[in-house]
């Protein structure tokens, strides 16, 4: 069975594990709050992250807004998401930037994203997939960590990993798919105790086959 053939089946098996995959940041459909809540998630979960959202939005809607907010009260709406002070500068410059030069609106391709301050290629295919449905392999560390241990990567590196999925992935599906790895990667196949016996991957793991 050959890398793509192997991933085809897994991208399947996911599929069926979860049927319904969304992303677990609840942006509710408006992008500037999803490119926000990204860029707060970095070492920070999900769930803190919409948490501490529900406020920073009441405050700051949209890009405008924050933009000509005071950056030492995004700093104390975030402060529980940790790096408070370093994701608050790139909030407001983020918001700034895209107020100036795209019209408060979120840009699509992936070299207008990586202008915005706080933004990686991870945080810009998930705006990519997300908002455009235009795919992109979100490499955040459940990503990383499981296609690893299948075997299709040795690196812990996001962009080399990133470029060894995208031919294995089809476009239209990357975005599930990376979604479903993270809930995989929450469940079952866990950072400290990766939960191999309830596996449904197990027969098509390098890892798996190991044990």
């Amino acid at each position: 069975m050959t890398p793509y053939e192997r991933m085809q089946q897994i991208i399947l098996r996911l599929e069926a594990f979860y049927p319904d995959s969304a992303c677990a940041l609840e942006a509710k459909g408006d992008p500037f709050r999803l490119l926000v809540m990204a860029i707060l998630s970095a070492q920070c979960t999900d769930a803190r992250v919409n948490k501490v959202s529900v406020d920073l939005f009441a405050r700051f809607p949209d890009a405008k807004a924050m933009a000509e907010g005071d950056v030492s009260e995004i700093e104390e709406l975030i402060r529980s998401c940790g790096l408070y002070r370093s994701k608050a500068k790139n909030l407001s410059l983020c918001a700034k930037r895209l107020t100036e030069v795209y019209g408060g609106e979120v840009p699509s391709s992936m070299e207008d994203l990586l202008t915005l301050p706080g933004v990686g290629r991870k945080v810009a295919n998930l705006i990519r997939g997300d908002v455009f449905g235009l795919g992109g392999i979100v490499a955040d560390t459940h990503c990383i960590r499981i296609t690893n241990l299948l075997g299709f990567c040795s690196t812990d590196d996001p962009k080399k990993v990133e470029f060894t999925l995208d031919p294995l992935v089809p476009k239209e599906q990357q975005s599930d798919f990376c979604h479903r790895l993270v809930q995989y990667g929450r469940d079952i196949c866990i950072a400290r105790r990766p939960n191999c016996g309830e596996c449904v991957l197990k027969d098509l793991c390098k890892h798996g086959e190991s044990l």
